[in-house]
């Protein structure tokens, strides 16, 4: 299991009014600021999962790392369609509107965003049965 995971960024104010709403609306909660200008999410530090964002360690531009994403589990259809348009109204791109991927499984729901800093992310609801949707 993760312990946690850290995202470089350049600009801590913008990616925090980006993670922020999402993490919140996800269940963990922002941790006091470890100072130097870092933000993070979590339990607590070192016990269950916790996302830092800080400036990038080797001094250089943040940039996304090709092929990795964080995916976040979501309760249902429903929660992975509002967490997509929570990111995109705080300032994230669409990388793959809300729907069934069937080349993973004919039950996997899930949609993908990109932050403003390039990571992808991807909100999950494994076990979607369309007949149970609402939408």
């Amino acid at each position: 299991m993760p312990l946690y995971a850290t995202n470089g960024t350049g600009d801590i104010p913008h990616a925090t009014a980006f993670w922020g709403p999402i993490l919140q609306s996800l269940g963990p909660a922002a941790l006091p600021e470890p100072g130097d200008g870092w933000a993070d999410w979590g339990k607590d530090h070192d016990i269950g999962f916790g996302l830092y964002l800080c400036p990038p360690f080797d001094g250089k531009e943040a940039h996304a790392g090709t092929g990795g994403s964080f995916g976040f589990a979501a309760r249902d259809a429903a929660q992975v369609r509002d967490l997509y348009a929570l990111a995109l109204r705080n300032g994230g791109t669409d990388a793959g509107r809300p729907g069934i991927r069937d080349h993973y499984t004919p039950d996997f729901h899930v949609a993908y965003v990109r932050a403003p800093d390039g990571h992808k992310l991807a909100f999950v609801f494994y076990y979607h049965d369309p007949t149970q949707d609402n939408e």
